[in-house]
């Protein structure tokens, strides 16, 4: 039976329940605020958002560093009803206003700091409307509401809170639509499921744009009253004496922060921390236990997306490369097809044999209903929910003990010498090599026909590239496919990548083989490293076969 809206939990409910808590809510560099200090900051801003709403949807774009600020313009805007928009301040110029028409934000709250990014773009709605949260006016627009009571507003739970935009790792970022009564939920299911108490702090470093800081962060630490310790951004160097200086227990993740962590200089005492519990997902599947080793602390890596619609949870069991299971609602569909995709079939070395057969797209066959859809894209909406499915848009394949793989996302399949395969597994292998801490494996035009392999890679730091171990390497991998091996290498110390760590394989695959970084092509089974005369080589072999038009996509 349909629960009545008006019975539905809202995130409103959350921050004013907390009206008068005295105890300790956010830290924050020097500062520190009580849970009364930030409802009543909420309230305020709640006051300051109704003053500013104009025509149009109530949406207020936040260009805000993670901080104090942001947490109360998110409870504000709860307070008051209206949809808060995340702005990724790593996209500028043209995309930057692309996001923020998109999304037909009304009024933009930003800092000092951020300000420039906005000077000379077309904001829609926003133009003339924005507002310096460091600047004078901000202080009196908030001091006009001190002490004041929750502002009147019809809440209807079910109605757009969040905006929360797709890392756009290969085109324009959607609008992913998240209501307050979908974010109370999560916050309760994950507070439940973590045991997380008024005594736990969150440690909040995952940028406040993106869904994990919000869904795995910031609602469970207000659902359990705990203790918010916000850093602006996310430091590498920076995380273990944050733990330290706050007490942190919980710190929540979003791609390979666990990576650029483990690659600070290893220290004696690195256990000897208040850790508690590490909570994400994407993280690289090799350092989910030495990063639980180093620190003394349980890693819990799950599958999940901004939109909901599929869950996958690591069991005790769960193989190392394995995703976890699923319940028998989730399925491994061929998107062509709509068939169930058979289980996969693997040899004594682990080596995936059928991967035509067994990897297809990973779909809840119950959740297309409650998925809340992207703003102003109706055909993203049909692409996610067509024939009454919700389609992740990610690959996998199940075992026959019901384990599901990650094999990347629908656009990694890569076709070598008439071979499908995907991504993912080959970006396992490659992580083995000791002096790998990242790798990114896409398809590259072939001078003859369909794909050849290119991997980017993060190097360890000051590792240097030998040609002769690398293909030693490769060879004695014995589950890598006779196709797999990458025909062009570029060995980086960093990739392009999104605010939440992902890395941007549009980019490098615009970019290929022609970086500033240090690219390595294999003839025969030797690498050597590319020289300016070998692209002109390259160029000439697709003009030969009248393929330049690959190369120009």
């Amino acid at each position: 039976m349909d629960v009545p809206a008006e019975s539905l939990p809202t995130v409103r409910e959350l921050v004013l329940s907390r009206a008068d808590d005295d105890s300790l809510a956010m830290l924050f560099e020097d500062e520190q605020h009580t849970y009364r200090e930030f409802t009543a900051g909420c309230i305020a801003r709640a006051h300051l958002l109704l003053d500013r709403w104009g025509e149009g949807p109530f949406h207020v774009g936040a260009l805000l560093d993670n901080g104090p600020e942001y947490s109360m313009l998110l409870g504000g805007a709860a307070v008051a009803g209206a949809a808060v928009v995340g702005i990724n301040p790593t996209r500028q110029g043209v995309e930057l206003a692309r996001d923020i028409t998109h999304a037909d934000c009304g009024v933009i709250i930003t800092e000092s700091r951020h300000l420039g990014l906005l000077e000379g773009l077309d904001l829609g709605a926003a133009n003339g409307r924005v507002l310096d949260t460091d600047s004078p006016e901000w202080a009196a627009a908030l001091a006009l509401h001190t002490d004041a009571e929750p502002p009147e507003a019809k809440i209807d739970p079910l109605a757009p809170y969040l905006l929360l935009f797709t890392s756009g790792t290969t085109g324009d970022p959607k609008a992913a639509i998240c209501s307050q009564a979908r974010l109370a939920r999560i916050g309760q299911v994950i507070t439940e499921m973590r045991k997380l108490t008024p005594d736990d702090v969150f440690y909040q470093a995952m940028p406040m744009f993106h869904s994990n800081a919000l869904m795995a962060g910031w609602v469970p630490c207000l659902t359990a009253g705990g203790i918010a310790a916000f850093r602006r951004r996310f430091s590498a160097s920076g995380f273990l004496p944050d733990v330290r200086q706050f007490g942190v227990t919980y710190f929540n993740y979003v791609g390979k922060p666990l990576t650029y962590i483990l690659a600070t200089p290893e220290q004696p005492d690195d256990a000897d921390n208040t850790l508690r519990i590490v909570f994400g997902n994407e993280g690289a599947v090799h350092d989910l236990e030495r990063f639980s080793r180093r620190f003394g602390v349980p890693v819990e890596d799950s599958y999940g997306s901004t939109e909901g619609g599929v869950a996958v949870s690591r069991t005790p069991d769960t193989p190392p490369n394995a995703l976890g299971r699923a319940d028998e609602s989730v399925k491994i569909l061929d998107p062509d097809t709509g068939e169930e995709a058979p289980l996969a079939v693997f040899d004594e070395t682990g080596k995936l044999l059928n991967p035509d057969e067994a990897i297809g797209e990973l779909v809840s066959m119950v959740s297309a209903p409650t998925f809340e859809g992207y703003w102003n894209n109706p055909e993203a909406d049909e692409e996610r929910t067509h024939g009454g499915i919700y389609w992740s848009g990610d690959l996998a394949y199940r075992d026959a003990e019901g384990f599901v793989y990650f094999a990347g996302r629908n656009f990694d399949w890569l076709r070598v010498d008439g071979e499908n395969f995907a991504a993912a597994p080959v970006e396992r292998i490659l992580v083995r090599h000791p002096d790998i801490d990242l790798a990114a494996v896409f398809a590259v035009p072939s001078p003859t026909v369909g794909d050849d392999v290119m991997a980017a890679v993060v190097r360890r730091p000051g590792a240097a590239f030998d040609p002769e171990g690398f293909a030693g390497f490769l060879a004695a991998q014995d589950d890598l496919g006779t196709k797999w091996a990458p025909r062009y290498l570029r060995w980086a110390d960093s990739l392009p990548q999104t605010e939440t760590n992902k890395i941007l394989k549009r980019t490098l695959r615009r970019e290929r083989w022609e970086s500033d970084d240090e690219t390595w092509v294999r003839d025969g089974d030797i690498y050597r490293q590319l020289a300016v005369q070998d692209v002109t080589v390259i160029r000439s072999e697709f003009e030969a076969r009248d393929r330049l038009s690959v190369l120009d996509v």
